[in-house]
């Protein structure tokens, strides 16, 4: 139906290549020009304050069921004015004994604004939808919880 395409770039420079000395940082590329630098989450010797792949799941799962949400919204003719979301993801061993992101907690805020509000019920039915429709989720093992800040 559709592809989705990103390069990532590393080498090694001029530093010895060990587990303990090669440098965790590489380039993420996206085909609309965007390129940042990321590296492995600190505790496995990365940089802390570059974004890594755990995060990136993370933010993509956050991402998606955000975008998934203000659609179904907007279908229903609500208005959105701000979502926020403090997504926090685990990772601890899986099933299998191997280490994975296994949950994933979304913790939206949303305000909606106009003459229709919907109630916190109805809410809760939105993520729901939007959980379920989520591309992101439907492509992962990991759990997905939503609870909306209070």
């Amino acid at each position: 139906m559709s592809e989705h395409r990103s390069q990532i770039r590393w080498a090694r420079g001029d530093v010895p290549f060990g587990y303990e000395t090669y440098d965790r940082t590489h380039r993420w590329r996206f085909p609309g020009g965007v390129e940042l630098d990321a590296s492995s989450a600190p505790e496995f010797r990365g940089r802390a304050e570059l974004p890594n792949p755990e995060e990136a799941l993370v933010a993509a799962l956050s991402s998606c069921h955000m975008l998934t949400f203000l659609a179904i919204a907007a279908r229903r003719r609500l208005v959105v004015e701000s979502y926020e979301d403090d997504a926090l993801g685990h990772m601890e061993k899986n099933d299998d004994g191997k280490l994975a992101i296994t949950r994933v907690e979304l913790r939206p805020r949303i305000v909606f604004s106009g003459e229709k509000r919907p109630t916190a019920e109805e809410i809760a039915h939105l993520h729901e939808l939007a959980h379920r429709e989520c591309f992101i989720a439907n492509s992962v093992k990991t759990e997905v919880s939503v609870a909306p800040a209070t």
